[in-house]
């Protein structure tokens, strides 16, 4: 079955994952005996995806002839908020073409914390992004500063219901943070939403009260915003939605304007991240506004995206620098199409998560929750893949490569954890651990191999030999005391 991924088209169809998630739940999270371990695997050229494999005994013997993956649980790093995806309008639209058995069936396998991936941090769009169907902003009346005409009356018809559902299937609240892609048209210097622009500098107050408003607008639809990003991809001249800033710039909007309104209007507590753009550039921008004492106080943290260069390098230096202010990875997908049935589209998910994780980030939130089989819909024309791709013609889901990698970690790394020591002794063999409030610890290691690569996971006082197959990835779940 090589390259081909399950296929569920009905809640019946759901039904063995959810008795496989029931067990896995009460041997992963307490229900482990003493000196055993739990295997979850999701494997290429097999039917392993997030299967729970025979429970294994820890070991004291090491096999000195293969690679090892170390941990120490003592050694204790940055706390982790959690993973998720995003509610986009895209998203939301291709949700409610589906069936009704259908729908629920996307909303339980991303938050349903038993039967799906448990998801608990998640993000959507202030005004439109290149995934919604057309450029709309909740006032469109120029002139209007005090936004006597400002509507979420959009978001109404298909974004929030979906947001809603997601809350209701949810056991823990997840966290949910907003980024604007553009100001209405406007408040900007080419007029427009699209192809970059400005924010011109009269509307720099009422846009920081367009956020407010915002916040307390979905409040009243019981959608609470944890967090926002200033400006998704500051630096990004493209043909969709997009508002240009300098770090000066952002520095200044977020010290003079966004931070005291959100103050006056007592959202203090809702947190301020700046850039949201790839790594490359994420020190400059971080470096202009923590230098700034009175901007600095008022940004939570650094978001950032995964395209363009890995630069994985300048995360260390971020946090070198300023280890007070947590990063948090807030957009990855798979561009140019849906990609239906690749599988090196979740390998390159799960590198990308552990690369991140090990580099002091303290959560991984992917793009679009679903999207049709074109990889939309989007008013660019700038297709994208999403770990579930809804086939809307004959009304079944199509789960990806990305969906049970994202898995591997959103189900096993809960909200709190901590990041622990582990370390591998081959590039190839790539290894994130976590210690979770509940006293079990997560290892994740991905084999990107053609060929299985067999291992000792080791701590102080263990050793335990185990192999993982080619083009796979397994997340071994241990007490910390075993350890």
């Amino acid at each position: 079955m090589k390259h081909v991924l399950v296929t569920l088209v009905s809640i019946a169809m759901w039904l063995p994952m959810a008795l496989f998630a029931t067990e896995s739940q009460a041997a992963g999270f307490g229900g482990l005996e003493p000196h055993t371990f739990c295997t979850i695997l999701t494997a290429r050229d097999t039917d392993a995806r997030l299967t729970e494999q025979p429970v294994g005994g820890v070991g004291k013997i090491s096999d000195s002839s293969i690679a090892t993956v170390f941990i120490d649980p003592s050694r204790q790093f940055q706390s982790i908020l959690g993973f998720g995806g995003a509610f986009t309008e895209a998203a939301a639209v291709t949700w409610q073409k589906m069936s009704p058995s259908n729908r629920q069936a996307v909303i339980n396998a991303y938050f349903d914390p038993v039967t799906g991936l448990g998801y608990t941090l998640c993000r959507t769009h202030i005004n439109s992004c290149d995934f919604s169907l057309s450029n709309y902003a909740y006032d469109e009346v120029p002139g209007d500063t005090e936004l006597k005409h400002f509507s979420i009356a959009r978001d109404e018809k298909a974004l929030l219901p979906m947001i809603q559902a997601a809350l209701a299937a949810s056991k823990e609240p997840f966290k949910l943070f907003a980024t604007p892609w553009s100001p209405p048209a406007w408040m900007k210097t080419n007029g427009q939403m699209n192809h970059g622009g400005k924010l011109k500098p009269e509307y720099r107050q009422a846009w920081a009260e367009y956020f407010v408003r915002y916040i307390q607008e979905y409040k009243k639809q019981g959608v609470h915003i944890w967090g926002l990003t200033m400006q998704n991809e500051p630096e990004a001249n493209s043909p969709w939605d997009n508002c240009l800033y300098s770090p000066t710039e952002e520095r200044d909007f977020i010290r003079d304007y966004l931070g005291p309104t959100l103050k006056r209007a007592h959202l203090q507590n809702v947190k301020i991240m700046a850039w949201d753009h790839n790594r490359d550039d994420m020190d400059e921008y971080a470096d202009v506004l923590y230098s700034d004492p009175v901007a600095s106080k008022y940004v939570w943290g650094t978001a950032y995206h995964w395209y363009s260069d890995g630069a994985f390098q300048n995360m260390t230096m971020h946090h070198d620098a300023w280890p007070q202010k947590p990063l948090l990875a807030t957009e990855a997908c798979q561009d140019g199409g849906p990609h239906i049935g690749d599988w090196g589209m979740g390998e390159r998910y799960a590198s990308a998560i552990i690369s991140d994780l090990n580099r002091w980030s303290v959560g991984w939130v992917d793009w679009n929750l679903v999207l049709d089989k074109r990889g939309g819909p989007n008013h660019a024309n700038n297709f994208c893949s999403a770990p579930i791709i809804a086939d809307i013609q004959h009304d079944k889901l199509l789960f990806q490569s990305s969906y049970y990698y994202m898995g591997q970690f959103s189900r096993f790394i809960r909200p709190g954890a901590k990041r622990i020591l582990c370390s591998s002794s081959q590039n190839d063999l790539q290894a994130t651990a976590c210690a979770n409030p509940d006293g079990t610890v997560a290892v994740v290691v991905l084999n990107r191999n053609d060929q299985p690569i067999k291992f000792n996971l080791k701590s102080l006082k263990t050793a335990t030999p185990v192999a993982l197959p080619d083009h796979a990835i397994a997340t071994y779940l241990f007490k910390a005391r075993d350890l």
